[in-house]
């Protein structure tokens, strides 16, 4: 049977100034009560005043201080007391253990890892997470190292969170699916919900998170950039046989509007396939004069 989580709770304290001036109160009213038993040779003050300095030592190791965004959890005897939140000089029981915890946002730069995306392809990995804690009692009694808990549980989040995705686009994804290149806003935001359920036994709640490294490996970076060139390379001459077609289109409808050189089909051919070359060519073109006909 799973134990229940515990929940962070407000511990009993005082204000340690006020206590301060309690605990000095009685250490000068005993040491005047002994000097005073000693010097009359009288039991009663003597004893007075001796309960009076132990119980003003007593009190005086219940002080302790906490700085803002900082709480200390209180136990007594083994059981959880409370967690105190108030900054300043605090006091409680003396008898109950005090452990302080910084309640601050704290940074996890996760280590570069060498993960598979969703096609199997060998990535390279990288994150930074803002964490604090947000439940003091579930940061120290539901795990036994909530920062060493951290630091697993973002590492395996990260793995997990590069299997479900793909790096880059591809003709195997649907149209819109979300890639690790592409939707690093919708990925960071996955990430979040996942590193929020992994973190909520340890009381602890993600602040931000989001990706800061994010690569091929290296056995496969080649020849995936040779890859996304090629695919550059053929989306920018569909570009520029698109934009040549048109521009033959035009010319020849302006030709054929304003009367100025009748073209029949095989002339237009020709002048097709010249301007095609001229405009689609990555080289400079060298006209050539024909002094004869088309036909000769």
């Amino acid at each position: 049977m799973n134990q229940s989580p515990h929940r962070e709770a407000a511990a009993a304290s005082a204000n340690g100034y006020l206590m301060f001036g309690v605990s000095l109160a009685l250490l000068l009213g005993g040491v005047a009560l002994i000097v005073t038993g000693v010097l009359s040779q009288s039991f009663g003050p003597l004893a007075i005043g001796l309960l009076g300095v132990i119980l003003g030592a007593l009190s005086l190791t219940g002080l302790y201080m906490l700085l803002p965004n900082e709480t200390a959890i209180l136990t007594l005897f083994g059981a959880y007391a409370g967690s105190d939140r108030h900054a300043g000089l605090r006091w409680a029981n003396p008898f109950k253990s005090k452990r302080k915890l910084s309640l601050r946002a704290r940074n996890l730069n996760v280590a570069t890892l060498k993960v598979n995306d969703k096609r199997g392809n060998p990535v390279e990995i990288g994150a930074v997470v803002v964490w604090r804690v947000h439940d003091s009692a579930q940061a120290v009694f539901d795990v036994d190292n909530y920062e060493t808990f951290v630091s697993l549980q973002a590492e395996a989040a990260v793995r997990h969170l590069a299997a479900l995705y793909a790096y880059d686009d591809g003709d195997d994804l649907r149209a819109g699916e979300t890639t690790l290149r592409a939707g690093q806003n919708e990925v960071a935001a996955a990430m979040r919900d996942e590193l929020q359920a992994r973190f909520a036994p340890a009381g602890v709640e993600v602040l931000d998170a989001k990706l800061t490294h994010l690569a091929y490996a290296p056995e496969i970076a080649q020849v995936m950039l040779r890859r996304q060139q090629a695919e550059a390379v053929i989306s920018a001459r569909q570009k520029i046989v698109l934009g040549a077609v048109s521009m033959v289109e035009s010319a020849l409808k302006g030709l054929s509007e304003r009367q100025i050189v009748e073209l029949d089909d095989e002339r237009k051919a020709a002048m097709v396939s010249n301007l095609l070359v001229v405009l689609c060519s990555d080289r400079e073109t060298q006209p050539i004069v024909n002094a004869g006909t088309l036909y000769n």
